[in-house]
């Protein structure tokens, strides 16, 4: 898998040199690959827009042929409309054209088994969110993926949904996870069961076009047939409910708008709040929801507590983990996180496990990524809830209650200022100011417009 991404990848170099960024380059790749493939799948292509087509022509005719295919693919209906809609050329020199149709060519992408060719495309990803500032908000760290979906444990007759899907990642750790449990228990699907999880099961939003176009090419490499809406996903509630909600929201704490929905309970700008709300509101009942959310919003008062109290008062917020510091190095290093998982009960929450993963954890860095061995003491407790430990905590409705619902529980002393050769790097602490103060701002422009 590594020489194929290696392969595509030394591509992306020759063609930023000509000024092509890595996301139009990537985007590019989508449009070809998906050719090659329906061209080796017998998919339904018109005959004069088809992978050979382009095989066909050279030097400026190639450029221009590449132009007409893209503008008129754009119109088809379904999963090929959806890859091409909007689509434009962004290769100016006909030479560099001709090396990617090549080395894709050389390349009998059907035969390659769909977790290497999965893991292929989901690589260029992974190179582009690293070496791209602010593409990362598209990706999720595979390892945090796969410890929330264990977590969750998803069937394969229940839908599951993303918000805020990004390039899919949740979406196809779900499907995979499902498949892998059913090989486990030595049970196979009927082929209703398996087309209701192809088919239907899978979906999600996406509020950039080109990230929705990565997201569907990412499903097709894996043989979903999802349902990616594009749009802001907050502006109105879709859908009779999910089983389950995967979800990793835009870290962005506040928008330009606010949000008023008849089934937000709660006015605020704060995208994560209105995330949490969302995903509140359209898990069904009974359903399951694991959210990757900043640390304002365990604390942050006002909306933020009102949200907090609603939730614990009418579903089981049952878990909390406080993730490393850079846990998403190299793509938002910045950020500090936890993951909650709740579920919707329509009564209160008993007890809340919080599992601290932070304190006196050495940072995450390029030089010591994060592995799965990091989840595995969660992971056990998580599953088995017998007794705590120094990390892993139980607080009752009670005591939360008695905090106002702010739910920045800490225990630990943190070695690290003990120790001023261990302090935060400048930079680190300046971010946090930083942010800090904005979020200030935008609580008393809140305030002052409330005033009058």
């Amino acid at each position: 898998m590594s020489d194929i991404v290696q392969k595509l990848w030394s591509l992306a170099g020759n063609l930023h040199d000509e000024g092509m960024h890595y996301g139009d380059y990537i985007e590019q790749l989508t449009y070809l690959l998906f050719l090659k493939m329906a061209d080796e799948k017998g998919i339904r292509i018109p005959s004069e827009y088809s992978w050979q087509t382009l095989m066909n022509h050279s030097g400026m005719a190639l450029i221009e042929h590449y132009e007409v295919v893209l503008k008129n693919l754009g119109k088809e209906a379904g999963v090929l409309g959806d890859i091409f809609a909007q689509s434009n050329n962004k290769f100016r020199n006909p030479v560099s054209l001709n090396k990617v149709i090549g080395a894709l060519d050389d390349e009998e992408w059907s035969s390659i088994d769909i977790d290497v060719k999965g893991a292929a495309y989901e690589g260029l990803l992974a190179k582009y969110a690293a070496e791209q500032k602010g593409a990362g908000q598209y990706f999720t760290p595979r390892e945090l993926i796969r410890t929330i979906v264990k977590c969750i444990n998803p069937k394969h007759n229940e839908t599951i949904h993303d918000p805020a899907c990004g390039t899919g990642g949740f979406l196809i750790e779900a499907f995979e996870y499902i498949f892998k449990e059913l090989e486990k228990e030595k049970k196979s699907l009927k082929r209703e069961e398996y087309d209701f999880l192809q088919k239907e099961a899978i979906s999600g939003g996406e509020f950039v076009w080109e990230t929705r176009r990565l997201c569907i090419m990412n499903l097709y490499l894996h043989e979903i047939e999802g349902q990616i809406t594009y749009g802001d996903s907050l502006k109105e509630k879709y859908g009779d409910g999910y089983d389950v909600i995967l979800t990793n929201p835009p870290f962005k704490k506040t928008n330009s708008v606010s949000y008023s929905r008849d089934d937000f309970f709660v006015v605020t700008k704060s995208r994560q709040l209105n995330f949490l709300q969302h995903c509140m509101s359209i898990l069904k009942n009974g359903g399951r929801c694991a959210m990757v959310m900043p640390d304002n919003v365990l604390f942050e008062g006002g909306a933020g507590t009102k949200i907090r109290k609603m939730l614990l008062e009418n579903f089981n917020l049952h878990t909390i983990i406080r993730l490393p510091n850079g846990t998403f190095t190299p793509y938002t290093p910045g950020v500090k996180t936890n993951v909650i998982f709740f579920e919707k009960t329509g009564e209160k929450t008993e007890n809340l496990w919080f599992y601290d993963l932070r304190t006196n954890v050495e940072k995450i860095s390029k030089r010591k990524p994060l592995k799965s061995e990091y989840f595995n003491d969660f992971l056990e407790k998580y599953q088995n809830r017998d007794q705590e430990t120094e990390r892993w905590k139980k607080f009752l409705f009670e005591d939360l209650k008695k905090r106002n619902f702010n739910l920045d529980l800490k225990w630990l002393k943190d070695e690290s200022f003990d120790d001023p050769s261990n302090l935060p790097e400048p930079n680190v602490l300046i971010e946090e100011s930083v942010n800090f103060l904005k979020e200030a701002i935008d609580k008393l422009e809140d305030l002052q417009k409330e005033l009058g």
